[in-house]
C-alpha cells in the first residue's frame, strides 16, 4: 500500500478491525518513510461475469432476467417462491464461482434448465421448447418421454464393505 502522503511503497498495518457487519476490514497503517498514519478499508468486491449472447454482443449479467425467465416457465404452477428464489441464488453462485469474466448465455440457459427440471416438469418443456427452438410436435414429444423415463436409482455404496 501506497503512503497518501509520501508516495513510498512500504507501509507497516498497526491495527486491524473488523467492521460489526463482518463486511469491511479497517487498518490502521504508518508509513515507513514519513512516520504519518492513515486508514483503508479492505472489502470483498463479486463481480458477475458478463455475458456473452448467441449473437456476440455482450451485456451484463441481470437477476432480474433470470428471474423472468423462471416466471414465464412457472406460470399457473404451483411452485414456492422460496423454491425459485433458492434457484436463481443456486445459479448466481455458480456462476460466481465459476470465476470467469465472460460466460456464454448458453451456459446460464443449460443452468436455468436443469433447475427447472427439478423444480417442475411442465416449466422445463415450457422453457426447452423457447430455449431450443422447437420446430414441431416431435421435438415436444421427444422432450416430454425424455422427462416421463424413470431415472434410474442410484446405488448406494458403503465405504470398507
Amino acid at each position: 500500500m501506497k503512503c497518501p502522503f509520501c508516495g513510498h511503497d512500504d507501509t507497516q498495518v498497526v491495527d486491524s478491525r473488523v467492521s460489526e457487519e463482518g463486511e469491511s476490514v479497517k487498518r490502521r497503517r504508518r508509513c515507513l518513510a514519513c512516520d504519518k498514519r492513515f486508514t483503508t478499508w479492505e472489502t470483498v468486491e463479486l463481480r458477475m461475469p458478463q455475458v456473452i449472447k448467441s449473437s456476440g454482443t455482450r451485456t451484463a449479467f441481470d437477476e432480474d432476467r433470470l428471474r423472468t425467465s423462471f416466471t414465464r416457465a412457472l406460470h399457473k404452477r404451483a411452485v414456492e417462491t422460496e423454491l425459485v428464489d433458492a434457484a436463481i441464488q443456486r445459479i448466481t453462485q455458480k456462476l460466481l464461482a465459476l470465476g470467469e469474466r465472460e460466460v456464454a448465455s448458453r451456459t446460464i440457459g443449460e443452468m436455468v434448465m436443469k433447475e427447472l427440471y427439478k423444480l417442475d416438469k411442465v416449466a422445463y418443456i415450457r422453457f426447452a421448447s423457447v430455449y431450443r427452438s422447437f420446430q414441431d410436435v416431435d421435438d415436444f414429444r421427444d422432450a416430454i418421454e425424455a422427462v416421463a423415463k424413470p431415472q434410474p436409482k442410484r446405488r448406494r455404496t458403503t465405504a470398507g464393505r
